[in-house]
């Protein structure tokens, strides 16, 4: 009996689907329409329609965004925030900086919890976590009742220093647990045990905010793959590219939030070893986002830290930078100008050719109108476009704005574009890294398109657009571990370190790790741990994370420390004071991989299917439309071409030579490849 490793990417328009074959190692993939309003029906329609029997199911996997957008859209829970008294205002004034210093309609950042909704707790901790004022329990009593009289949903307890000693926080959430039962409890010291009091608590409420609805997703998701034949456990992407069961999830719930687009960072780094290439700039383009990542060295850029609309979160990161342009973005004009995105028409109505209502034109009209797609060029035909319909909206928003048809196409392709390379350059120019010593991969429904167009704006030489890369995020997180993270300050200078202390907290976090780990019922001899510290010179407010031994080195991490400075910064400070600001392991649970699939067949026809009169730069180029799966390894092609698959469609405009390598990825060139 076949069982399968299942992976689901829960998209704005489309939900992808990876199914592989355990025993053969033989893929299949699938796309679905998303349902916003219960994204769960989305991923049970995709299960029913790709497999036959749902007890075949021997491993399920899914990235969902229903956490974050939750929070995009303020639809999360009330959330209660519990503070010691005498700093509860700490949360409401934040921090005094300023982003962009000289932005004069600048706007301080809504928080997520009211100043009336911020209650003291009397009770106080040293920072060394020495008892100053014992917990009162009776200033409990207030705040409970007005939890029960106002059905309040969630409550976060953030208490000063709780990350040196948790006692008061443990002891509060034992209260409220058993006097609030069905309340969604978020404790500092659990979410980010980590000082700074204003970024411990903007986490703790991030994490209470979204629980609710992250946890009623869960456990609906769950309840009905169970009631389809699934037995299996669900497992969720979290934000530092490791997996975890549901049940983590539901206790942790601000580690899903970029639970989706980092399933593509994942496979970038899966890439990155099968081609041998260190160094890629991954760009994720689908209905409604265009997602960007970094893999430097073969490995995805990892981060203790965030911030999302100016909020600061304490939590380990994949570097992921996204902004709202998509192949449902919404051509609109204001005051006489073209304007795209970041409004998306979504999967419902959805562009215009895809003929369920929709009126105004979209990035993916655009490419329909220009010939870069053809009517049967998505799903292999199975989805017909509407040409006659977008030929209209864009006919009626032409004679708006005072454009031909075609200048208008080509204007919101262009605008969407910049956008993008915009965005690209922020992750690479803007952190003093050169972008053409990387190779672009692109992948998402849209991001193939779009691609050569992306990688000629930053003078990028290599374009790898990998197997079925409309559904790459699925694929990459099948290839992911089970990972969670843990941490513990310790405060003190390089030449002061108690190596008993660092080997006693690095064995205690070693620990519980394992603990977690077996919980997810992860076998001893797949566990692994990597340890690292973060440091900083004397008077700096931030961190640099040093990979260590579990021994530590003190000279050789402070070596590293100084290097990994120069690398970023362009100098260091060797030879001045250097401080220690926290430890932490990263808990590795090797999950089990399907073998590789059965060799692809040579094709000895032609891959060319068609030909077609595709728009570039204002010109027609009669142009060759390629089958992907008719491509054999080596054959070496030049542009203009569309290659046309299943899960997306490539366009190569004049000037460029591409070729399949020995893995099925196509590999583009901005110089014919000889």
């Amino acid at each position: 009996m076949a069982k399968y490793r299942i992976s689901a990417d829960i998209g704005g328009t489309f939900t992808d689907f990876v199914i592989e074959d355990k025993t053969t190692g033989d893929m299949k993939i699938g796309k679905v329409p998303t349902t916003p309003d219960n994204p769960a029906r989305g991923v049970l329609n995709g299960v029913k329609q790709l497999v036959d029997n749902a007890k075949d199911i021997d491993f399920f996997v899914h990235g969902t965004t229903v956490g974050l957008n939750a929070f995009l859209e303020r639809r999360g829970a009330r959330v209660l925030l519990l503070m010691t008294s005498g700093i509860s205002d700490t949360y409401t004034i934040a921090r005094g900086h300023r982003e962009e210093l000289y932005k004069l309609h600048y706007r301080k950042p809504d928080q997520l919890v009211p100043r009336r909704d911020v209650h003291g707790v009397e009770e106080r901790l040293g920072w060394d976590g020495t008892v100053v004022i014992p917990l009162d329990e009776s200033s409990l009593l207030p705040i409970i009742d007005k939890v029960k009289a106002e059905n309040i949903p969630a409550v976060a307890v953030c208490l000063l220093h709780a990350y040196s000693n948790p006692a008061h926080e443990q002891r509060v959430g034992e209260i409220l647990a058993a006097a609030l039962p069905g309340v969604s409890i978020s404790l500092s010291h659990e979410v980010a045990p980590e000082w700074r009091e204003v970024e411990r608590a903007s986490s703790t409420v991030m994490d209470a905010y979204v629980a609710p609805v992250v946890e009623l997703y869960l456990s609906t998701l769950k309840k009905e793959l169970v009631g389809v034949g699934m037995k299996e456990t669900v497992h969720v992407m979290r934000s530092n590219g490791g997996v975890m069961t549901d049940a983590h999830a539901s206790k942790h719930p601000i580690t899903t939030l970029l639970s989706g687009p980092v399933g593509g960072s994942i496979g970038g780094v899966e890439l990155s070893k099968s081609t041998g290439i260190k160094n890629l700039l991954c760009v994720d383009m689908g209905g409604t986002s265009f997602d960007l990542s970094l893999v430097v060295d073969g490995q995805a850029e990892l981060s203790s830290e965030t911030v999302l609309q100016g909020l600061p979160l304490l939590m380990s990161i994949i570097n992921i930078e996204t902004v709202g342009a998509g192949g449902g973005s919404l051509a609109w004009v204001e005051n006489g100008g073209l304007r795209v995105g970041p409004q998306s028409a979504g999967s419902q109505p959805g562009p215009v050719c895809y003929g369920r209502g929709g009126t105004q034109p979209t990035i993916t009209d655009a490419n329909l109108f220009l010939g870069r797609l053809g009517e049967g060029s998505l799903l292999n035909g199975e989805m017909s476009l509407d040409t006659s319909a977008t030929a209209l909206a864009f006919k009626k928003l032409a004679s708006e704005i005072g454009l031909s048809d075609i200048q208008l196409a080509e204007g919101m392709i262009s605008i969407g574009n910049a956008k993008m390379a915009d965005a690209m350059r922020t992750i690479t120019v803007g952190r003093g890294i050169d972008p053409r010593g990387f190779t672009l991969v692109a992948f998402g429904g849209a991001g193939p398109m779009h691609a050569v167009e992306l990688a000629r704006e930053l003078d990028i030489g290599q374009i790898i657009i990998p197997q079925f890369p409309g559904t790459f995020s699925a694929w990459g997180m099948l290839q992911s571990d089970i990972r969670h993270d843990l941490n513990v300050s310790y405060y003190a200078l390089s030449d002061d370190i108690d190596h008993s202390i660092v080997a006693g907290h690095f064995d205690e976090m070693r620990t519980a790790g394992a603990a977690v780990l077996t919980e997810e019922n992860v076998a001893v001899e797949d566990m692994s741990f990597n340890f690292s510290v973060d440091l900083r010179y004397v008077g700096q407010e931030y961190t640099i994370n040093v990979p260590v031994s579990e021994g530590v080195d003190i000279d050789l991490a402070v070596d590293c420390f100084h290097d990994l400075y120069e690398a970023r910064y362009g100098h260091a400070l060797k030879g001045s004071p250097v401080e220690f600001i926290n430890l932490r392991v990263a808990a590795i649970g090797q999950l089990e991989r399907s073998p590789s699939g059965s060799e692809t067949t040579k094709n000895t026809g032609s891959p060319i299917i068609n030909h077609r009169g595709i728009i570039f730069d204002g010109e027609t180029h009669k142009t060759p439309i390629f089958k992907r799966d008719f491509m054999n390894e080596g054959q070496l092609f030049t542009s203009p071409a569309v290659i046309e698959e299943a899960s997306a469609t490539t366009i190569i405009p004049p000037g460029y030579g591409f070729r399949l390598d020995a893995i099925g990825n196509i590999v583009i060139q901005s110089e014919a490849i000889s």
